[in-house]
């Protein structure tokens, strides 16, 4: 694991990555914020969770832990050099066979979105239930923020879904302003959500 690079308070730090013994913790976690999203493409739990601790990158992520290392909350990323979560056919395939990889492949795709030249690209961010309420969120987007200035970027863009307002309110209140709203039309019967809007906040705001 490396080492802390920020503290907010001794019983909170944030690491960049995860070892692999936390795997299928934070897949657990991950299903767990974004499960009523991608249970038509992924479920059921068991077959998702397999799956996301294989196909979850921690070279795109932020951990933020407690005093005795607890994992409290989990921020992904992405850049053209990679993502938190990406597609991998193989994967999938192995997962779920061939005709199954490739339907759930296509409903994955419309959920995916490029970064873009001079902005770190949000790829997920969730918290433990346990830790909710006690600034872990603010904690992680503070973070990202920081990461984003490392690899030289002067702003974070994030999508956040319409049946997610407690998200969206923790967002302004970070400096994140909507720029643009995506409506998915009849794939909100797929997802279970009608749009999503992308906020982007400045780097250097917050942190």
């Amino acid at each position: 694991m490396n080492s802390a690079n920020n503290e907010v308070e001794p019983s909170l730090a944030v690491f960049d990555g995860f070892p692999d013994q936390d795997r299928n913790e934070i897949a657990r976690m991950y299903w767990a914020a974004f499960g009523p999203k991608l249970g038509v493409a992924i479920g059921p739990p068991d077959k998702a969770i397999a799956l996301l601790s294989e196909l979850l990158n921690p070279a795109s992520s932020i951990v933020a832990r407690g005093r005795d290392g607890e994992l409290l909350g989990v921020a992904g990323y992405k850049t053209p050099m990679g993502a938190f979560f990406s597609i991998d056919f193989k994967v999938l395939r192995r997962h779920f066979g061939f005709v199954g990889a490739v339907w759930r492949g296509a409903i994955l795709s419309l959920l995916m979105r490029k970064p873009q030249a001079g902005t770190l690209l949000m790829d997920g961010i969730f918290v433990t239930e346990r830790a909710r309420g006690q600034g872990v969120g603010t904690f992680l987007l503070n973070a990202i923020k920081q990461k984003a200035r490392a690899h030289g970027c002067s702003s974070v863009r994030l999508d956040v879904i319409d049946t997610n307002p407690r998200a969206r309110q923790l967002y302004e209140r970070e400096g994140f302003r909507a720029v643009a709203v995506r409506k998915l039309g009849p794939f909100r019967h797929i997802f279970g959500f009608g749009s999503a809007t992308t906020m982007i906040a400045r780097s250097d705001q917050g942190s």
